[in-house]
Parts: structure tokens; sequence; C-alpha cells
């Protein structure tokens, strides 16, 4: 297996044929959006698009845009980014970091950051588009650039199928696509099978009876609840998941009160689920529920809780077939291809596929500086590494701009290409 180290030295001088794209991605990672809300980027790629000589649509299921490129005879081939970012303040101290606040969904103002690389995936599949667009002698079909809203609320992909976009522009043959990681940059992660977990997003909600907060007596706490829930819900992986199955169960959100000498009557729960199999899934959710009743029980609530399931999609499974086709044009790009194994991180692009059909390849693009990998020569030491560094969500998440962008750019364009063979 070849070393980190020689990514860093296959990296020197790739800045040049970037430049423009890197100019692209900070003004992205400067602006960023919130799901469905992102008009000023959906009109940057749109802009480069119909200078490239795609025939250009937006609107698609709300802000996303869909370029095409009918090049002769041939197969259709769906090359995708998302746009979206999210409700974080910047802490990265960039020159080009975001100050921007937005309202969200329930009204309230927050600050917004591209911490989950959605800037890097919109400015490589553009780099991309360009190099195919520049060399169609090289291929021969129809090169579909989908660049899609809202995959951080699970909707996104939904959205834009529902609004036909396979009866308005064709169906692909593979639905191609990349996510950047705290990998080397560089390096190139490929994994065949279920490659990303689904992931179930619900809202718990506990009753209680408020009251003074003086006279804890006279009311029935949900605070007290939550707490006791939280703790409770921790068990499920460790004492109800079998040890060779994989299942995250994350509490992102806890809301209830208004004033320190106020019981409140309610709280609300964000909780996040990721799971790989519909049997781990289901023990899970049954789980949530059954804690969430039995510690309302306990606490004699007044009523038992809602359980609200708010957004699901499923796992990413990368077609076995399609990642062997596509696994050349990858290592012409990237001098280290690994097998991340399982990533827990969860994507809506499988429901491009499914929708159409079609076999789905997802890769992760390395974006952390290389330097910290230095003699790193098996996954388990990268991710040991990578362990130490702010990752996808994290305020300080920074992927350096080269060679992340050469080795995304390239990587879309050699897959697109390798399907789109003459």
């Amino acid at each position: 297996m070849t070393e980190v180290t020689d990514a860093v030295a296959w990296g020197v001088g790739m800045t040049a044929s970037v430049d423009r794209w890197a100019d692209v991605y900070r003004d992205i990672h400067a602006n960023p959006e919130l799901g469905f809300a992102e008009t000023r980027t959906a009109g940057i790629a749109a802009s480069h698009l119909l200078n490239m000589g795609f025939e250009v649509t937006t609107g698609v299921g709300g802000t996303g845009v869909v370029g095409l490129v009918r090049n002769g005879p041939g197969p259709t081939v769906l090359v995708r980014a998302d746009m979206d970012a999210l409700p974080v303040l910047e802490a990265t101290g960039l020159p080009y970091a975001s100050t921007q606040v937005s309202t969200d969904a329930s009204g309230n103002q927050t600050p917004l950051m591209h911490a989950c690389g959605h800037d890097v995936h919109v400015a490589c599949l553009l780099g991309a588009c360009e190099r195919l667009a520049g060399s169609r002698d090289t291929w021969s079909g129809t090169l579909m650039a989908v660049f899609q809203p809202a995959e951080e609320f699970g909707d996104g992909a939904r959205a834009m199928i529902d609004d036909g976009l396979y009866t308005r522009f064709g169906k692909p043959v593979v639905v191609l696509g990349q996510h950047v990681a705290p990998l080397p940059a560089g390096v190139i992660g490929l994994r065949a099978g279920a490659a990303f977990a689904a992931a179930d997003s619900l809202k718990v909600t506990l009753h209680g009876r408020g009251g003074h907060g003086s006279r804890p007596e006279a009311s029935v706490d949900p605070v007290v609840m939550a707490a006791a829930t939280v703790m409770r819900m921790q068990t499920i992986v460790s004492r109800e998941i079998p040890a060779g199955e994989t299942a995250v169960v994350t509490i992102g959100t806890v809301h209830a009160g208004t004033a320190a000498n106020i019981i409140p009557d309610r709280v609300e729960m964000g909780l996040s689920v990721r799971t790989f199999s519909t049997d781990v899934r289901g023990r899970v959710l049954a789980a949530i529920e059954r804690i969430a009743r039995g510690e309302a029980a306990t606490a004699g609530a007044p009523r038992p809780p809602d359980v609200e399931l708010t957004a699901f999609f499923p796992a990413v499974v990368n077609d076995e077939a399609a990642c062997a086709r596509t696994l050349p044009a990858l290592r012409s790009v990237s001098p280290m291809i690994v097998d991340p194994g399982p990533v827990t991180g969860s994507e809506d692009v499988g429901l491009f596929a499914t929708a159409a059909g079609a076999p789905c390849v997802y890769w992760l693009l390395g974006g952390a500086d290389p330097a910290g990998f230095d003699g790193a020569t098996t996954i388990d030491e990268i991710a040991a590494r990578s362990r130490d560094l702010p990752s996808n969500h994290s305020p300080m998440f920074a992927p350096i701009i080269e060679p992340t962008l050469s080795t995304g750019i390239g990587a879309l364009a050699a897959a697109a290409r390798i399907w789109l063979q003459q």
C-alpha cells in the first residue's frame, strides 16, 4: 500500500489548474445557505454551467440545479454534489470564514457554516464539469450534473426526484459522487456494499406538570424525566445491540423551560440514529420508544410521551460491480485508495440510485493536511490520526484547498468518463 507521504509529493504543483475553482470554493464557504435556501449557491452553479455550454434547469426540487451535456449516443451518467450548509458558528479563523446569520425553520436566528464540506463538493463538481465539457472527443453519452439542496435535512434528493428529475431529464445508468472527510488530502476511500449508514431523526416530547421551582412536590418535573431518559438511552447500543452489529444513538438537542424558578410542563429532545441493517434499526427505534414510555411512567407523567419520526433515509449501498468498474478511474487520480469500512455518517445520495434502478458509487475524498499523516501506511493508522482532527459538523472543520480540489475534480471527471466511454 502506498504511504500517505506519497500523497504530499503528488499534490505539489497541482494548484495552477484549480485556482479558479479554489476561488469559487472560498466564495461559497464564506456565504453558506441552509437547505432549500441555497439560491445564491445554485445561481453560482447555474451560471458556470451555462458558460460551459450545459443545458441548465434551475428550481428542481426547490433550489436544485440540473445541467446536461448531450454528447452523442451513449448512456446518461449522473454526478452529484450537495449545496447546503449547517447552523454552526464557524471557529476556523480562516480569512474566508463565514460570518453569515440566517433564520431557521423555527424562526430562530442562527449562524451558518459549511461545516460538512458541501462547498468542496460544489467546487469539485463544477471543475469536473469544465474538464468533461472541454474534452468531448474523449467520451460519448449524456453527462447529468446534479446540484442538490437540503442534504442535511434528508429531503433534498427526494424533492428533486419527486419534481420529475428522471421524467424530465432521463434516467442514468450510474450515480456517482463523493464526500470530503478527514482523510489525508489526495487519498480516496471507497467501500463496496453498505458504505454509509441509514439515518433516522426523531423528536421525543416528554410531558410533565409544570409548577413553581420552590414546590417540586406539586409538579411532575419533565427535566428530571429527560435526564433519566437520556442516560437510559445510552444503554441501547451497549446493552441491546450485538457486538458484531453497528448502531449510533445521539441526543443532539434538549429544549425545556423559560426560567430557573419555573418547572416546565414539557421537554423536547432531538435524536439521531444511525444503523446499517433493517433488523438493528427496528430494535433501536423500538427501544427508544420503550425507554421514553418507561421513564415517563416511572415519573408519574400525566400522559405518555410523543415519539415522532421526523426524517429517514436509507443506507448508501455501493454496487460491487460498479465499484470495480470505477476503481481504475479513481486510481488514475489518487496515489492511495483505502477501504474506510462502514461509515456511520449518512447521505441521501442513494435515493437517486434507487429511484433510477441504477448502481451507486460514492466515495470519501480526503481533505485533511497530509503532513499530519506522515508515516501512516494502513487505514487503521490513518483512522487513529483522523480521530484527533476536526471532523464534519465541527465548527473547526476546514479542508485544505490543495490537493483536495485537484483530487476531487479529477476523481469525478475520471469516474464519469469511464462510464461514458465511446
